[in-house]
């Protein structure tokens, strides 16, 4: 049993619908990329599975049906989302937004917990102090990381985070994120437009075009594939 099934999945905003029955699955400790271009549903489809916005069809987590629950009952049961634009609490601390993070847990391990994370972002323990408003986008990114795994989840739900940031802090948050995926057996479910990039990161992928998915298979098979490398591979 996968550990997120997602089957007939529709949503949109108002009487605009923008998905169209997607179905999709994520495997306990796996990295899956949603890949598509701007407008293409990637963005609604993370907010949907996170009850950001409302749904029709089946989410299940780890054989619990969830459509449509709030975001903080998923996160109590193990999803966290780390939406477009980093959804940092600008005016807060970099060490106040790591305890917002763990607002679920048993207090007493936090303060443990939030050494740990500056050990693996070590500017977030040189910037700890300061408001998270303040720092660049890429530091900003790796504190919305750090935040999503206080919680300790199963599953992160990451939306873009290689919006705006230089490639080489690109690189950096990615093979971070790598990193904690094989360290912790958190799964992720990526969406993102830089697709060489998030192939090497991903086991598998799932290609969204106008609401609907139009290809899937492992990351190696549709790097190799020659329609989905002309669209998004550049060559």
């Amino acid at each position: 049993m996968s550990l997120l099934e997602v089957s007939g999945l529709t949503a949109g905003y108002g009487i605009v619908q923008v998905l169209f029955g997607l179905d999709f699955t994520v495997d306990a400790g796996e990295a899956v990329v949603i890949l598509g271009a701007n407008g293409s549903g990637k963005t609604t489809t993370l907010r949907a599975v996170s009850g950001m916005i409302a749904s029709s069809g089946d989410v299940v987590l780890d054989g619990q049906r969830v459509t449509n629950s709030r975001p903080d009952e998923l996160l109590r049961r193990g999803v966290a989302h780390v939406p477009q634009g980093r959804g940092t609490i600008v005016d807060l601390t970099v060490e106040d937004n790591l305890r917002v993070g763990a607002y679920s847990r048993p207090a007493g391990d936090v303060d443990a917990e939030i050494a740990r994370w500056y050990e693996v972002f070590p500017r977030l323990g040189e910037r700890r102090s300061q408001a998270a408003g303040s720092m660049s986008g890429g530091e900003q990114q790796m504190l919305a990381i750090a935040r999503a795994f206080m919680s300790r989840p199963r599953l992160v739900l990451l939306d873009e985070p290689s919006l705006g940031l230089a490639p080489l802090v690109t690189r950096e948050v990615f093979d971070r994120v790598g990193e904690l995926v094989r360290d912790t057996g958190t799964a992720v479910l990526l969406v993102e437009q830089n697709a060489n990039l998030a192939l090497a990161f991903a086991s598998r992928a799932y290609v969204l075009e106008a609401g609907r998915i139009v290809n899937a298979g492992t990351a190696a098979q549709l790097q190799g594939d020659e329609s989905i490398r002309k669209a998004y591979l550049g060559s």
